[in-house]
This record gives C-alpha cells, sequence and structure tokens, in this order.
C-alpha cells in the first residue's frame, strides 16, 4: 500500500537513503518507525544460524515494510536489507498510529494489506506441505501475477532469480532450476535466454 507522500510529509516524515546492502532494521529490534520505500528494492529476510537468508519479502517503490510490530509493539519478525541504493521515508510509530486514528479510510486500506500479506504466508506453507515443487512454483508465479508483484505486467517476465524464489519456497535452488525446466518443457512457462516468463 502507499499512503501519499505529501501526506507523510505533512505529518513530519523523512526522507533516508541507504546503500547497497545496509541493514535498516534487524530481527528482534525494537520498532521505532513506519517504513516505505521510495526508491530502489529492499529484501526482508530471517537469518539462519549458518547465515543463509530465507527471503520473506521483496519491497517495491510505494510498499510499505515491516508493519507488525506497529501494532503488537513486538520485536521485529525479520531483518531488512537494501538490495540496491535505495530511498526510503519514515514516520515516527507513534505519529503514524495517530495518523490511522485521524483517517479511518487510510486505516482500513492498511489492515487490508496486513491481511494480504497473511493470506501470502498461507499460500507459502500450503505450497511447501503438499511438498511438490512445480504446483509451489506455480502457486507463487500465480500470486504475483494476479498482485501484479514481481513479474513485469508488459512481458509477464518474473523479476525474482532462481535463487531467490528458492528461498521464498524455502527450496533448494537445484530443485528450483528442475522444476523450471520440466515447467518450460510441459509448456507452463517459458524460459527465453535464461530470462523466465509466465
Amino acid at each position: 500500500m502507499t499512503i501519499d507522500i505529501n501526506t507523510l510529509l505533512a505529518w513530519g516524515a523523512t526522507y533516508k537513503k541507504v546503500s547497497k546492502d545496509e541493514v535498516i532494521f534487524n530481527e528482534g529490534g525494537h520498532c521505532s518507525f513506519y517504513h516505505q520505500l521510495v526508491s530502489g528494492s529492499i529484501r526482508w529476510v530471517n537469518i539462519n544460524d549458518e547465515g543463509k537468508e530465507i527471503l520473506q519479502l521483496m519491497v517495491e517503490p510505494g510498499e510499505s515494510f515491516g508493519d507488525l510490530p506497529l501494532f503488537d509493539d513486538a520485536p521485529y519478525a525479520a531483518t531488512s536489507l537494501a538490495n540496491e541504493d535505495s530511498v526510503i521515508i519514515r514516520l515516527n510509530k507513534t505519529t503514524f498510529l495517530q495518523l490511522l486514528r485521524d483517517n479511518p479510510e487510510t486505516h482500513f486500506i492498511f489492515s487490508k494489506l496486513l491481511c494480504e500479506n497473511i493470506r501470502f504466508k498461507f499460500l507459502i506453507v500450503k505450497a511447501l506441505a503438499e511438498h511438490n515443487p512445480e504446483r509451489a512454483v506455480s502457486e507463487l508465479f500465480n500470486y504475483f501475477k494476479q498482485k501484479k508483484k514481481n513479474i513485469c505486467t508488459k512481458c509477464n517476465k518474473v523479476k525474482l532469480t532462481r535463487q531467490q524464489i528458492a528461498d521464498m519456497l524455502g527450496l533448494r535452488v537445484e530443485t528450483i532450476i528442475r522444476t523450471i525446466r520440466t515447467m518450460h518443457e510441459k509448456g507452463d512457462l517459458l524460459v527465453d535466454k535464461g530470462k523466465v516468463y509466465c
């Protein structure tokens, strides 16, 4: 969801530039701000004991991230890192909550977004529970097409790498490579010059 930048600025929000691979907040950290991506790309990950990233979400410009602790006062559930040099806009948590109280329509839209994110997690868990990589990849791509996220709306090119798809689905990259090849051979998707189209 995009909250109008002018609205955020009127409520005291500030811009912040972040460099590639810079940490915006850490899993387990305290939440002090509402964050919205203005330009660039952000990933939201959990990092296991071996240092491997488990990709939770790729954030695109206009989207907010790290929203749960704004409402439950618990720590961040994941770490947020810049994929490239990026610009975010952030608003103090207390002020953000007052903005929602004073603007019920914005609050309703924001609540709907939170529900969509929870549904996405249910989709991922269900796909993984079936132990069927083709179905998991298909469900993920169908969701992205429906939401017009992580897929080019003009040419249907998937914007995620095979490694990012694997990290998002909790599968090995080799499994994703084989699965995409099989789906291409069946005509379920197109692979051209290493790029995946659905």
